[in-house]
């Protein structure tokens, strides 16, 4: 590390040249290339992706998307109105001409006639493109929108819906993004007070955030990669990079106030927090690449998209960064510390003011305020155990969106199941499995929950066949989800008896809850993996049982905690109206996987940076008290602070306009207040003062056997207590190898011990 970040100061222009023209290089190529996202819950092998194959096989005419343009009349006339009809009519002969448009099938054909409501004020008509989705030009479907709008008049109603559609609505820009960098740039000028340190951290998260940004476009190019990926990358690259730049610009002004130059600071920065940095992003990409222990194509892009914006995020802050440190120069320094600097020369740092007291307060009541702490995790968790996993749909967009209210019309005029029908398909071997398939539809409609249920279609060559079956409830519904359920385990297997039928139910409802069955099915062992992993790596680190194992619960109460915030607000709707997120909704089924890597990445963090100063002050002192209070003291300032960075720019994301995102948003800002505020500035400490020595026990045999690793390099400790401005008390205070159980334990540090020994208590 101390020979890269020698060579980047050294060459501090050829390494910004390097940054620019890559993030330069790679926009380009996404700009040409364009996107190709593509959100396919479906998995190979469950019951709903065999019947999207049937149908795909028997009907290569349904493979491009459907949407819906809606009608109603607000005043005291019908749809069958002769104006009505001939503005609707000219409108959908304009449609069916567009670009991209495969057919519109009208409520005043005779194919549509059931497309008319009961009460004649409400119609609709189905486009179909040409095309899935995915594949649908912006463009085209704008086109469609714009010529249904257009009819739109006093007394007459007209909204579209559907995937094509949704793609025409604004998602809010990149105002998300903005306002989550401008106040992480106020918090950074806030604790560093000067302008050009505050902005350094920015700019280096904002280069390789933009070039993983276009990065993960031309990654859609060549796997499956969800159409939220970019912005989840994005949330979580410009949280965590501005986190690791705070780290090493820190480091690098304690340097020069200890009498560094710029260069030497700027390494040493690098040599040792930029050591951390790396091993905190290798865990949160390990953590993210775990998710493709799953085997489902649809989260394997997702992982590898966030991880290659945690990779370009970490690379940035180790060679950009010092760059960029080295051009400001002594800048990195308010005005008043560069006169204080220059008046009184190196001094050293005192952990003082109200870090110093909390962790006293906390040292004096751990029982209190542990306590405490318990029950603020498990109130926030208490919702999560009414956890609805599902997938939300246009119902959940705000009320204000032409999908939503295309929702809602169809929904008060056809049924809500109209929104999602269900698709049955099977193959046909003979008329006698076409006689049992037709009188199927008669015992479909008199099936509990079923509004309706079509006449059987077949393919041209008659070995396919498929019903459409609409539910009373809505796609989302646990209602529609039961119906599935009834479908497949009583009344299908019933009428395939004695043929040689074997029906497949599919649609939305389908689809979305074998998804969520199958990420429920390997979830225990995606945590456990993720969890044991990070045991592990904390093992090694700190040489203890009870450190890991108080971590992994402090992961899975942040988790648990998190969930409970965002059922609350998602799924009971406690505000995600007035948050302009919509309705309330199911909790999307993908979520708890990459909100525990995610999660676990960051934590680990925080965990590392504060435990790490305790266990250096253990090994000096033996006292477990003394140690826990310094480790408090001289971290918690810049955890919170950390942590106010990344909860501003999480939060930041609710203005995405996208549900998904948004929930992510709040999700993780939820996990790390909480991770940051009550786990590891109270929880953590509270326990380990009351465990005492326990914290440090391990096994002589097993310390034995374990290799050792260390985030900051001894030498480097060593190096620090020849710096200018390092006091003999100070000094003294550097732990070195001790003798633990007549084993020598290396030490593991991440930041320089200050002089705490004035620390009240």
């Amino acid at each position: 590390m101390a020979a890269l970040a020698r060579w980047c100061v050294r060459h501090r222009l050829v390494v910004v040249l390097i940054w620019l023209a890559a993030f330069a290089g790679v926009t380009a190529a996404a700009a040409v290339a364009g996107s190709a996202y593509s959100n396919d819950y479906e998995v190979p092998g469950t019951e709903s992706g065999r019947a999207t194959q049937l149908l795909e096989d028997g009907f290569p005419g349904l493979g491009g998307d459907t949407d819906t343009v809606v009608w109603h009349t607000t005043d005291s006339g019908t749809v069958r109105a002769a104006d009505v009809e001939q503005a609707m009519g000219d409108t959908l002969d304009r449609i069916a001409d567009l670009p991209g448009v495969a057919s519109v099938v009208s409520p005043y054909e005779g194919r549509g006639g059931s497309q008319i409501s009961a009460d004649g004020r409400t119609a609709y008509a189905t486009v179909t493109f040409d095309k899935s989705a995915e594949d649908i030009d912006k463009g085209q479907a704008r086109a469609v929108v714009d010529a249904a709008e257009a009819a739109r008049a006093d007394g007459l109603q007209v909204e579209l819906g559907g995937s094509a559609i949704a793609l025409t609505e604004s998602s809010g820009g990149h105002v998300a993004e903005a306002v989550g960098v401008v106040v992480a740039a106020v918090v950074l000028f806030l604790a560093f007070g000067s302008l050009a340190a505050s902005l350094l951290p920015i700019a280096t998260a904002l280069v390789s955030v933009g070039t993983a940004y276009a990065g993960i476009v031309l990654l859609g190019h060549a796997m499956t990669v969800a159409d939220f990926a970019p912005m989840l990358g994005m949330l979580i690259g410009l949280g965590v990079g501005i986190d690791y730049a705070l780290f090493i610009v820190t480091r690098h002004r304690r340097g020069l106030k200890r009498g560094l130059s710029v260069a030497e600071a700027a390494v040493n920065a690098v040599t040792t927090t930029g050591r951390a940095v790396v091993f905190a992003g290798a865990t949160v990409c390990i953590a993210l690449l775990g998710m493709l222990i799953l085997r489902l194509g649809f989260l394997n892009g997702v992982a590898i998209a966030a991880s290659l914006t945690v990779i370009l995020t970490v690379a940035a802050s180790v060679t950009l960064l010092p760059a960029l440190l080295s051009f400001i120069g002594p800048r990195a320094l308010s005005r008043r510390e560069r006169r204080r600097l220059a008046e009184h020369g190196p001094e050293p740092e005192l952990p003082t003011g109200f870090a110093a007291r909390w962790s006293a307060f906390v040292e004096r009541h751990p029982k209190v305020l542990g306590a405490a702490a318990l029950v603020v995790m498990a109130l926030l968790a208490l919702p999560t155990l009414s956890l609805h996993l599902g997938t939300s749909d246009q119902g959940n967009n705000p009320s204000t969106t032409t999908t939503r209210q295309a929702y809602d019309l169809l929904a008060d005029g056809f049924g809500p199941g109209v929104n999602g029908p269900l698709t049955l398909v099977t193959p046909v071997a003979d008329a006698e499995d076409k006689l049992v398939l037709d009188n199927l539809a008669a015992t479909i409609r008199t099936t509990e929950g079923v509004a309706s249920a079509s006449p059987v279609t077949y393919s041209a060559d008659g070995t396919t066949g498929y019903l459409t079956v609409v539910p009373e409830s809505s796609p989302q519904s646990a209602r529609t989800s039961d119906l599935v359920e009834r479908l497949r385990e009583t009344v299908l297997p019933r009428a395939e008896t004695g043929t040689s039928l074997d029906l497949q139910v599919g649609g939305v409802t389908a689809s979305y809850d074998d998804f969520a069955d199958v990420i429920v099915g390997k979830l225990p062992l995606f945590v456990g993996v993720v969890i044991g992993l990070g045991c592990l790596l904390l093992l090694l680190a700190f040489r203890s049982i009870g450190i890991p194992l108080k971590a992994a619960a402090m992961n899975v109460a942040a988790v648990a905690s998190a969930f409970g915030v965002v059922v609350a607000i998602f799924q009971w709707g406690w505000g995600s109206e007035l948050l302009g997120l919509g309705s309330a909704g199911p909790i999307e089924p993908f979520l708890p996987v990459i909100m525990v890597s995610v999660l676990f990445g960051l934590s680990m963090d925080y965990q590392v940076f504060l435990v790490s100063r305790m266990y250096e002050e253990w090994l000096e002192t033996g006292d477990n008290r003394r140690a826990v209070r310094v480790g408090l003291a001289e971290t918690s300032r810049v955890i919170n602070s950390a942590a106010v960075i990344m909860i501003s720019v999480f939060l930041a994301f609710v203005l995405s306009g996208d549900r998904v995102i948004a929930m992510f948003g709040i999700a993780l800002a939820a996990a790390v207040a909480l991770d940051a505020f009550v786990l590891r500035t109270l929880l953590v400490p509270a326990l380990m003062h009351l465990l005492g020595g326990a914290n440090w026990w391990l096994p002589r045999w097993l310390d034995r056997r374990l290799p050792r690793i260390s985030i900051e390099p001894p030498e480097c400790r060593a190096a620090a207590a020849q710096m200018p401005g390092f006091d003999e008390a100070a000094r003294a205070s550097i732990p070195g190898p001790r003798a633990t159980d007549g084993a020598r334990t290396d030490v593991l540090v991440k930041e320089r011990p200050q002089d705490v020994r004035d620390i009240p208590g």
